[in-house]
């Protein structure tokens, strides 16, 4: 008796099963077939047969209004499946367990033809926003979706929902489409990459012909190359992929006025760093005195200067402190002059100590012959007679002769008798004998 019960609960499954499929399928086309010719829309644009990639090209003829009819009828479809698929899930929740197996299959099935209509709605959608369609609807209908899979969700038991993300994993228009449409934008992803780095790589070895271009306006051009070549690939990648970038933009262009009035004090050091490579006041290598910081120029990017000194310090100076303050660049030209002063006392032989500081000077290894070292009396000053001594050199030798000078100097003024006077004051005292003082 019992078996006879469980195999008449089976064959009524069964048969509420094909009658829902039936139904279905000739109300489906009958809808179709009737709203097609009312809306005069392509057939094929309705066709719950059709596949997604389909669908996409074929949206792309329609107009607004065509997409928006498209659309409605789509949201009606999506409506009609629902019906049908909560019908089986509140059979589901009073049926036996041999029974709730097979409503369970029946709903994962009515599940996939109506994620395909969601599918499928979700591309109309797109199509009429992309030709300035109703924002509002568009989004009544996204969040209509949202709401309907949020639902099924909820309201599934956990077997159900095993099953279905099971069957969605093997399913080519699912877990092996989105598995294979990952693998495709890694692989593209690492190709763009190659791709921006062979352009780099070129742009680098041709920008070294141009003449009179900076280190740093090569590396700057070098960079913006790079980075141009990842953002038009990565949008085109985007776009290759099915992913409509035209929001994008404007959130862009909405963000990128934010970001400017956020950071003006940043955008000035990126007009600064603009100038200096132009301008070129300076090179990496060059050793500057920027406003009293002095020091090699190790690095510089679009907003700072990095210049190491002589003790070792990195320092990084915003660019805007580097071009609107005074730049004396040291090493721009290939001699420097070395100036010195040195003081004789006022009882010392000025021809004498003259004859000592030309021989001292000329005799001097890296002091060049031409322009010819100035050696001249300068000034009488408090306590001595100075001289000023001037000899050019190459640029890289200016520290080593500047010091030599300075021990030979002193060293010469010793053996020949040359005082170097502290600095002294006389004190005269007037009327001392008239007011008795001895």
């Amino acid at each position: 008796m019992h078996q006879i019960t469980s195999l008449s609960l089976s064959i009524r499954v069964f048969l509420f099963s094909l009658c829902l499929a039936v139904l279905t399928a000739l109300s489906a086309s009958s809808v179709l077939s009737q709203e097609a010719a009312q809306q005069e829309l392509p057939v094929e644009i309705l066709s719950s047969s059709i596949k997604s990639d389909e669908l996409d090209l074929r949206l792309l003829p329609l107009t607004k209004s065509e997409l928006e009819k498209a659309a409605d009828i789509w949201l009606q479809n999506a409506k009609k499946e629902a019906t049908i698929l909560v019908d089986v899930m509140v059979r589901l929740k009073d049926a036996e367990d041999e029974d709730a197996d097979k409503l369970r299959e029946l709903a994962t099935t009515i599940t996939g033809r109506r994620n395909d209509v969601l599918g499928k709605l979700s591309l109309v959608a797109n199509a009429w926003e992309a030709k300035g369609g109703k924002p509002e609807a568009i989004a009544d209908i996204r969040a209509y979706r949202n709401s309907m899979l949020v639902d099924e969700v909820r309201q599934s038991d956990w077997k159900t929902l095993t099953k279905r993300v099971l069957e969605w994993a093997k399913a080519p228009d699912g877990g092996l489409q989105l598995l294979t449409r990952f693998a495709i934008f890694v692989c593209a992803l690492l190709i763009l990459i190659i791709i921006a780095r062979t352009a780099r790589r070129l742009t680098r070895g041709a920008i070294v012909r141009v003449p009179n271009l900076s280190q740093l306006l090569q590396s700057f051009i070098v960079v913006v190359v790079y980075w141009a070549s990842i953002a038009i690939g990565f949008m085109i990648l985007l776009t290759a992929m099915g992913f409509n970038i035209t929001p994008l933009f404007a959130v862009l262009g909405g963000a990128s006025f934010i970001v400017a009035f956020a950071l003006q004090e940043t955008l000035g050091n990126l007009a600064a760093g603009l100038m200096i490579m132009v301008n070129r006041p300076f090179d990496e290598g060059d050793y500057v005195d920027i406003g009293g910081t002095a020091g090699t120029v190790k690095s510089m990017s679009m907003v700072a200067t990095t210049i190491t000194t002589a003790d070792n310090q990195v320092i990084v100076v915003p660019n805007n402190k580097v071009w609107g303050n005074i730049i004396r660049n040291v090493t721009t030209s290939p001699t420097r002059r070395v100036d010195m002063v040195f003081g004789i006392g006022y009882g010392d032989s000025i021809s004498k100590a003259q004859a000592v500081l030309t021989d001292v000077v000329t005799t001097h290894p890296l002091v060049l012959d031409e322009p010819a070292p100035v050696i001249r009396v300068h000034e009488l000053s408090d306590s001595s007679v100075n001289f000023v001594v001037r000899p050019w050199v190459n640029g890289g030798d200016y520290w080593n002769v500047y010091w030599d000078l300075m021990q030979q100097v002193k060293e010469r003024f010793d053996t020949d008798g040359i005082s170097i006077p502290y600095p002294q004051r006389d004190v005269h005292l007037h009327g001392a004998v008239n007011s008795g003082i001895k």
